[in-house]
């Protein structure tokens, strides 16, 4: 397909700045076979799973990767966005810097009036830097420093300052591991009473982690998506995750990919009779229309920004021209896009 069948008009105004309370948010039901498309609540979310089903959570954890800082001798403020710890011993992180023009290899950046000092080692992309950082303390205490002095890193797209509230709303009740500079949104529609009461009903919560990055909001910039790169994400799925999902898949149980990024993971580690094989290490898998998904049964999503990689995963799944369909009905009905918008449950 092209990247121009991803495209449609969203008014700005749908875009979500801020998230509804957690469980209250409208959920869009879409079913692939029947076609039919409902209108609920998400505490609805109940009345479409039974005993045995299981649902797959990205359990990362959102940490405050931006940064601003002032570079040495002239002052200059200097946002710096971090990506990825690279070398844990050597302090190594590969971030990007904006304004980019004025960070060269050897200039240091102090972060307000902290010991926390980075020196620029490399330039890797037009934007993209590898800083060390220079600080007496160990791994944990520079995590502290960053997360002390960090800024929730909400995409641009919410246009409008980061707020305290923004530390625990941009993140989910299942965020354990630290890594993700961008939450698996779909999780974060999730309370820890209805997440009981599914529980209480027989559905199965397992966990993978997947650290999402910045690549996830890259503009596709290529008509022809077979040409589109997409960046690598590490991710861990368990022998306990493997072992429910399989067993659920054996018993032609429902299997939930509680988001893209869960999505993503299950699709990356798949054995040769179609189940799903432990597995630590990266993906770049880049899914689209037409993709055979060898593991999830229905997929929890949010709504996504046009031409986005996202959405085109979505499509993958539901089908391009039903869940076209829905996202103009969801336009209509004013549903709310983007990482604080509303659910759309894909059966």
């Amino acid at each position: 397909m092209k990247l121009s069948e991803f495209k449609f008009d969203l008014p700005q105004s749908l875009i979500a700045l801020y998230p509804s309370e957690r469980g209250d948010s409208r959920l869009m039901v879409v079913n692939r076979k029947t076609k039919k498309i409902e209108h609920r609540n998400f505490s609805d979310i109940l009345d479409y799973f039974a005993d045995g089903d299981v649902m797959v959570v990205n359990d990362t954890k959102v940490f405050p990767a931006r940064l601003y800082g002032q570079k040495e001798k002239t002052g200059a403020k200097i946002e710096v966005f971090l990506l990825r710890e690279l070398n844990r011993e050597m302090r190594l992180w590969d971030v990007l810097v904006d304004p980019a023009r004025k960070i060269r290899v050897g200039n240091k950046l102090y972060f307000g009036d902290s010991d926390l000092v980075a020196e620029v080692i490399d330039n890797t992309t037009s934007r993209g830097r590898t800083i060390r950082f220079l600080y007496d303390g160990n791994h944990d205490e520079l995590m502290r420093a960053i997360d002390e002095l960090g800024e929730t890193p909400l995409p641009r797209e919410i246009k409008r300052k980061v707020e305290d509230a923004d530390r625990e709303r941009y993140q989910t009740i299942f965020a354990k591991h630290v890594g993700a500079v961008a939450a698996p949104t779909a999780g974060m529609h999730f309370t820890k009473v209805i997440q009981r009461r599914l529980e209480i009903k027989g559905i199965h919560f397992t966990p993978i982690t997947l650290h999402v990055g910045v690549g996830t909001f890259r503009q596709v910039d290529v008509e022809d998506l077979t040409k589109h790169k997409t960046d690598s994400e590490n991710f861990i799925i368990t022998e306990p995750t493997a072992n429910i999902v399989n067993k659920a898949l054996d018993n032609e149980k429902r299997v939930c990919a509680v988001g893209t990024t869960s999505l993503k993971a299950l699709e990356s580690s798949v054995s040769a009779n179609n189940r799903v094989k432990p597995f630590e290490g990266w993906t770049d898998k880049f899914i689209f229309p037409p993709y055979d998904f060898k593991i999830s049964t229905c997929l929890l999503t949010s709504f996504h920004l046009p031409e986005s990689i996202l959405l085109m995963m979505t499509c993958a799944f539901g089908g391009h021209e039903l869940i076209m369909q829905a996202y103009e009905e969801a336009m209509k009905e004013k549903y709310k896009f983007f990482s604080y918008g509303d659910a759309m449950l894909i059966l």
